[in-house]
C-alpha cells in the first residue's frame, strides 16, 4: 500500500519512513506543504500522514483544498497541534484520523491499517481467499495452514491481489502501488515477481489463485469462480 509522509523535520521523516517501509508500505515523502499538494493531486495514495504545520502552506489548507479538489485519500493527522479546537478543525475539513506527537509508532501503524481496511470495506484484518488466509495486522500469509515464507515486497503483491480478487490489477497499479516515486521503472520486474510469488502461494495447491489476463495484468481468482 501506499503512503506519503508528509513531514518537515527530516530527523523524524527518516525514523517515520523507516517505521512505515518495515511495516511493508510504499512510501513517498514531502517535506512542505506545496510539495505535499502536488503529491497528493497527482498520485493515488492509500493513506496521507499529515503534518499540520509546513513551510510553503499548512496541513489544514491542504486538507481544505484536497478535499474540495476530490482528493479521497485517507488522512491522517500526525502534529503537535493537541487542542481541541485543532482537532475539531481538522476531523472537519476531512482527516480521517488524529494523533498528536509525541506518539507511540505502533499505534500510527494500526490506525494506518485500519484506514486501509476501511478503504477496502474489509473489517476484519484477515483476508481468506479458498484456503489462503491473509493476517493483514502481522503480514503472514497461510494457504491450506502453511505458512508462506514472502519477503516484503511478495507479501504486498500478495495483498494488493487479494484485496481486488476478481479484478484485474494492471502493471501500471501493481507499479504504483509497490515502488516509490524514485525506484527505477524496468518492464520486467512486475512479471518476475509475479513468478516467484506463484511459486510459493500456487505450487502445489490446488484451484491456482493467480491468474494472468493476457495484456491487462493480474488477477485474485474470486470465490464464485469456476477452478
Amino acid at each position: 500500500m501506499r503512503i506519503l509522509l508528509t513531514e518537515d523535520d527530516r530527523h523524524l521523516s527518516h525514523s517515520l519512513r523507516r517505521g512505515l517501509e518495515e511495516d511493508g508500505y510504499t512510501v513517498d515523502v514531502a517535506f512542505d506543504g506545496e510539495e505535499a499538494g502536488a503529491k497528493a493531486e497527482s498520485t493515488k495514495y492509500d493513506a496521507i500522514v499529515l503534518d499540520l504545520m509546513l513551510p510553503k502552506e499548512d496541513g489544514f489548507s491542504l486538507l481544505r483544498r484536497w478535499r474540495a479538489g476530490g482528493v479521497s485519500s485517507h488522512v491522517l493527522v500526525l502534529t503537535a497541534r493537541g487542542r481541541l479546537d485543532d482537532k475539531v478543525r481538522g476531523l472537519d475539513l476531512g482527516a480521517d484520523d488524529y494523533m498528536t506527537k509525541p506518539f507511540d509508532l505502533e499505534e500510527l501503524l494500526a490506525r494506518l491499517r485500519a484506514l486501509v481496511r476501511r478503504g477496502n470495506h474489509v473489517k476484519s484484518p484477515v483476508i481468506k481467499v479458498f484456503d489462503l488466509e491473509i493476517d493483514t495486522t502481522s503480514r503472514i500469509a497461510r494457504r491450506a495452514g502453511k505458512s508462506l515464507n514472502l519477503t516484503p515486497r511478495e507479501y504486498s503483491l500478495l495483498e494488493l491481489l487479494a484485496q481486488n480478487r476478481g479484478k484485474v490489477v494492471t502493471r501500471t497499479m501493481i507499479w504504483d502501488q509497490l515502488y516509490a516515486q524514485s525506484e527505477e521503472n524496468t518492464s520486467n520486474v512486475i512479471d518476475v515477481f509475479i513468478r516467484y510469488l506463484r511459486k510459493k502461494v500456487d505450487t502445489g495447491f490446488d484451484p491456482p489463485l493467480i491468474l494472468t489476463r493476457w495484456g491487462a495484468g493480474y488477477m485474485m481468482r474470486a470465490e464464485d469462480s469456476n477452478p
